[in-house]
C-alpha cells in the first residue's frame, strides 16, 4: 500500500452511523484507515425515543444541540471523523393519509443541490469506498431515501466536471466502490433468533420475522461480510451515546454479546457499484483496492 485507505459513510441523521456499520468502521480505524462519516441532517425533527428522557423540557427545546453533542461523543468512541452537510431533518410522516413534508426539509431538496454538497466532501476527502443506503433507504424514511439518491448522483458526479465544475466543487475525483448497508438482513435475524431459542432464551426478533412475512419484503443480495465481532462492544457504546434515541435497557441490547459474536460475527453490505475487479463474496470493503492502490 502506497496510498492511504479512506472510507466515507453517508448517513441521514446522527445515530444512523452507530446503528449501521459502526463495528466495521471501528475495525478499519484500528487498521489505520481514515474514516469519515457525512451526516446529511441534524436530526432536529427526531422524536425522543428513550423513555427515560421523554418529557425533559431542555432536551425538547434544544434537540439540535443535544443531538450534536451526542454525535460528538459517538465520533470519539468510534475514532472517526465526522462532518455535517447542513440539511434540515424531514421527520418521519405518520398518519393516514400521510401529512405533507415540512417546507425546506432535506427530502424536498433538489437532488443535484444535495449531491453537490456531497461532491464537495468527496473531492476533499477522496475516499476509495463509500457506504450508504439502498433505494428503499434501508427503511422508508424520506431522509434515508434522499440520502440514497444524492449519494448515487455524487458517486458519479465527483468525477463530472461539467455538472460539478472544479472551480466550485474542487478537483475531480472518482471513488472506486459504493456499498449499501444491509446489516438488518433476514439471514442474520433468523440465525440470532434460532440461537436464542435453542439456548432457552427469549428472542426479540419474533415480531420482526412475522412482519417480514406480512410485508413480503424482498431479500437483498449480500455480497460482503466484514468480520468485526471484536468491535461490537465499541459499536454499542457509540449507539448508547445517542441517549435521546437509544434506551440502554431496550431491544437493541437484548441479545447477549457472546451469542452475537459466536453466531453472527460480521456486518453485511451489498456491493452496488465497483470500478475495480473483485470476487464475490467479499470479506473486505477494500477488496480489489488494497493491491491496486
Amino acid at each position: 500500500m502506497t496510498e492511504q485507505l479512506r472510507l466515507m459513510a453517508v448517513h441521514a441523521h446522527p445515530d444512523d452511523e452507530s446503528s449501521k456499520g459502526a463495528a466495521t468502521m471501528a475495525k478499519y480505524v484500528s487498521e489505520g484507515v481514515d474514516v469519515l462519516v457525512v451526516t446529511c441532517t441534524g436530526g432536529e425533527r427526531g422524536s425522543i425515543l428513550n423513555p427515560k428522557l421523554q418529557g425533559d423540557k431542555y432536551i425538547e427545546e434544544h434537540i439540535h444541540e443535544v443531538r450534536k453533542k451526542e454525535m460528538d461523543e459517538a465520533r470519539e468512541i468510534l475514532g472517526i471523523r465526522q462532518e455535517w452537510l447542513g440539511f434540515v431533518d424531514s421527520g418521519l410522516p405518520e398518519g393516514d393519509p400521510l401529512p405533507p413534508l415540512p417546507q425546506g426539509c432535506f427530502a424536498l431538496e433538489d437532488v443535484d443541490v444535495a449531491a453537490g454538497r456531497l461532491v464537495r466532501s468527496i473531492r476533499t476527502f477522496r475516499p476509495q469506498v463509500i457506504t450508504t443506503y439502498d433505494e428503499n433507504g434501508g427503511y422508508p424514511h424520506p431522509d434515508h431515501i434522499m440520502t440514497h439518491k444524492s449519494t448515487m448522483v455524487a458517486f458519479e458526479g465527483a468525477a463530472d466536471t461539467e455538472k460539478f465544475p472544479e472551480a466550485e466543487f474542487g478537483p475531480a475525483y472518482q471513488p472506486r466502490k459504493l456499498y449499501y448497508n444491509q446489516g438488518f438482513n433476514r439471514p442474520r435475524t433468523v440465525a440470532l433468533h434460532e440461537a436464542l431459542l435453542e439456548r432457552g432464551l427469549e428472542s426479540p426478533y419474533g415480531e420482526w420475522l412475522e412482519r417480514w412475512k406480512e410485508f413480503q419484503r424482498a431479500e437483498r443480495t449480500l455480497t460482503t461480510y466484514v468480520p468485526c465481532a471484536e468491535f461490537f462492544e465499541i459499536r454499542d457504546k457509540a449507539l448508547i451515546a445517542h441517549a435521546t434515541q437509544i434506551d440502554p435497557d431496550g431491544g437493541w441490547f437484548r441479545v447477549p454479546m457472546e451469542i452475537q459474536q459466536e453466531v453472527w460475527p460480521t456486518e453485511e453490505y451489498e456491493l452496488a457499484k465497483s470500478l475495480v475487479d473483485t470476487s464475490l463474496p467479499e470479506s473486505d470493503l477494500f477488496a480489489g483496492i488494497r493491491d491496486n492502490a
